[in-house]
C-alpha cells in the first residue's frame, strides 16, 4: 500500500517571557508588561538536558513581544539568541516566533535559528477598531513587511492566519494572496497555518469557535491560491475529532504542526497522543512522519554550519527509518565554521 506523507514536527516551547505590550482580545497567553520572570538560561537548559533522550527535535521560542522602544528591547532580544544559541548547541532546531522584529534583529537571530514565523492573521485594516484596537504591533503593512524582510534574507519562514475573529471572506482571500505574491518574489515560506479560533477561558474576545467546514473551505481556497510548495498546516489540538482532522487533511492539509506537552497560545485545547494519531492515519491511508522546523527545500537558506547539523540529523533518521523527504546534497563539513552561504 502506497501512503500519502503527513508530517508533524516533536517539539517543545520555550517561553522567554509572557509579557507583551499588546492586547488583543482573543489572547490567552500574555501578561502585562513587567509582571512576568523572564525564562532564565539555566532554566532552560535543565529543560533541555531533559529532552535529550526524547524524539524531540524542535525547539519553539515563542515570546511576548517587548516594545520596540522599551530599554529592555535589547536585552529581550538578546535572550532569545542565546536561548535559540543553547538549543543549538544541545542538539536541537531552533524556531523563533516573537512578533515582529527590525531586519537586524532577525539577520542576527538567523544564524541560531533553522526558521523564523510570524502570524500575518489578517490583513484587513478593519480589525485594528476591534480585536486588534489596543495592538499596535498588528498593523496589517507591518506584520506584512516582516514576511518581505524574511524574504530579503533569506530565511525559511511560517506564516498563518487566524480565523474567526471577525474577517470577510475577501479578507482572507486578500491575505492569501499577499503570502502568495510574497512567496512568488522571495521563494521562502515554507508552510501556512490555519488555525481557527477556540474560545479560552483567559480570553475577551466573545466570537464562537470557528467551524470546521468553513475551515473547510478555507483549506481549499488556499491550495487555490497559494505556490504549491507551500505546505499547508493545521493544529490537530483544536479539533477535539479525529475525523474533522481527517476531512481538513482530505481538503489539503499536509502537516500538523510542533506536537507538544502545552499549547501556549491555546492551553486549555490539548494535543492528542502521537502514536494514537499514526494509527488513525495510517488506518485511512495516511502515513504521520516526524520532520524537523526547516523544510528539505529550504535548507540551502541556512549557513553552513546549520546546514551541517541537519544533515547529521537527517542522516541518523534515516537510520531509524524516520526521515519524510530527501535533503539537497551536503555541505562541505570544512565550512561549517563561516558565515552564510547565500
Amino acid at each position: 500500500m502506497v501512503f500519502i506523507p503527513l508530517t508533524y514536527s516533536p517539539a517543545h516551547t520555550l517561553v522567554p517571557t509572557y509579557e507583551c505590550f499588546n492586547r488583543c482580545t482573543y489572547c490567552n497567553f500574555r501578561v502585562d508588561p513587567g509582571q512576568d520572570n523572564w525564562l532564565s538560561l539555566e532554566a532552560a537548559k535543565q529543560r533541555l538536558t531533559a529532552l535529550q533522550k526524547t524524539r524531540v527535535t524542535e525547539i519553539l521560542i515563542l515570546s511576548g513581544e517587548v516594545h520596540p522602544r522599551s530599554p529592555r528591547r535589547r536585552a529581550w532580544c538578546d535572550r532569545l539568541y542565546a536561548l535559540a544559541d543553547l538549543a543549538l548547541s544541545m542538539g536541537f532546531f531552533p524556531h523563533t516566533n516573537a512578533g515582529p522584529l527590525t531586519r537586524q534583529e532577525m539577520a542576527r537571530l538567523k544564524t541560531v535559528n533553522v526558521s523564523l514565523g510570524l502570524m500575518l492573521e489578517q490583513l484587513t485594516p478593519k480589525l485594528l477598531a476591534t480585536v486588534h484596537r489596543q495592538a499596535p504591533s498588528k498593523t496589517p503593512q507591518h506584520r506584512l513587511q516582516q514576511l518581505q524582510l524574511a524574504g530579503e534574507l533569506q530565511i525559511p519562514f511560517t506564516t498563518g492566519l487566524l480565523l474567526g475573529i471577525g474577517e470577510t471572506w475577501a479578507d482572507i482571500e486578500d491575505s492569501l494572496t499577499a503570502i502568495a505574491a510574497c512567496h512568488r518574489h522571495y521563494g521562502h515560506i515554507q508552510e501556512v497555518i490555519l488555525q481557527p479560533h477556540r474560545p479560552g477561558r483567559q480570553q475577551r474576545h466573545l466570537a464562537p469557535a470557528y467551524g470546521v467546514e468553513t475551515l473547510i473551505q478555507v483549506i481549499q481556497l488556499a491550495q487555490q491560491i497559494l505556490p504549491a510548495a507551500i505546505t499547508l498546516q493545521i493544529p490537530p489540538n483544536l479539533m477535539t475529532n479525529p475525523d474533522d482532522i481527517l476531512a481538513c487533511v482530505e481538503a489539503g492539509a499536509r502537516d500538523l504542526g510542533g506536537i507538544v506537552a502545552i499549547d501556549e497560545v491555546n492551553p486549555d485545547y490539548h494535543h492528542h497522543q502521537v502514536t494514537a494519531l499514526q494509527t488513525f492515519f495510517q488506518q485511512q491511508g495516511y502515513r504521520l512522519t516526524p520532520r524537523l522546523p526547516v523544510y528539505p527545500p529550504f535548507v540551502h537558506y541556512l549557513s553552513p554550519r546549520l546546514q551541517h547539523q541537519v544533515h547529521t540529523h537527517w542522516e541518523k533518521a534515516t537510520q531509524a527509518g524516520d526521515r519524510p523527504g530527501t535533503l539537497p546534497p551536503r555541505v562541505d563539513p570544512i565550512q561549517c565554521c563561516g558565515g552564510s552561504n547565500n
